[in-house]
């Protein structure tokens, strides 16, 4: 029987007890209906987690016993950023949740000048805490010990200079493959764009800040699919899908 995992912004020690918050109580008696002495998995996204089991489970309080801790990773050697195109609705959370489940390391919002979505004030500041906890089920969902960051919405222009590894941004136009290139010190930035892509003048400025045009093949992929397909593609050539016994220092 598969045993539940979440996580919590909460210091963890072996052979104490924790209090989950109102959310987290919630979760554990309402969605996951577990109940005393049920085995939970908890971890607080800094790497590892611990075997825990609940304590008390009533309609006020939650409290879990914090057992044994497990250094157990499975986190990619290959570190991405993924500078995301804000899409609308729907299409944003699942790349948010995709891009967690396929290894991203660091995921950035990124307003462009064909973005549809109006981001301002307290709905900045909604949307950003509603990707954070994508962010987080899709941590527990896929068996992360390490918390993918979710940093602050950015513009295209102030972000793109601000980057490192190999640098690259999604243009169904551009001439080279993603195969056709190889990262030093196994670290990648991707851009990708929202609906109806980029802009001439953010290709200029992407290509002036040393990010290189890549395409997926011959088709035309929607923005949700395009950012998932490139972090597949790039695990694959040199993440944790590579094959079995493949050298992946020879591209």
């Amino acid at each position: 029987m598969r045993v539940s995992r979440l996580y919590v912004d909460l210091p963890l020690v072996s052979n104490e007890q924790v209090e989950l918050d109102e959310d987290g109580g919630h979760y554990v008696r309402t969605v996951l209906r577990l109940k005393k002495d049920d085995a939970i998995i908890l971890f607080n996204g800094r790497g590892g987690e611990y075997a825990c089991v609940l304590a008390e489970v009533s309609r006020k309080t939650v409290r879990i016993k914090v057992n044994a801790w497990s250094g157990r990773s499975i986190e990619s050697p290959l570190s991405i950023t993924l500078g995301l195109g804000i899409s609308r609705g729907d299409r944003m959370d699942w790349s948010v949740q995709k891009a967690v489940e396929l290894g991203v390391n660091q995921l950035v919002p990124i307003i462009t000048e064909r973005c549809v979505v109006q981001l301002k004030g307290e709905k900045k500041l909604q949307r950003l805490q509603h990707w954070q906890k994508i962010v987080q089920h899709a941590a527990e969902q896929s068996g992360r010990t390490v918390l993918p960051e979710m940093t602050e919405i950015a513009t295209l222009q102030n972000w793109v200079s601000d980057q490192h590894g190999l640098k690259m941004f999604l243009d169904p136009y551009a001439d080279l493959s993603m195969a056709q290139l190889h990262p030093d010190g196994m670290e990648i930035t991707l851009l990708t764009g929202p609906e109806g892509g980029f802009a001439d003048q953010e290709r200029s400025i992407a290509k002036a800040a040393g990010f290189t045009p890549v395409r997926l093949g011959n088709r035309i992929l929607r923005t949700e699919t395009a950012a998932i397909a490139a972090i597949a593609a790039a695990q694959m050539l040199w993440g944790d899908f590579a094959l079995e016994g493949r050298d992946t220092d020879d591209g």
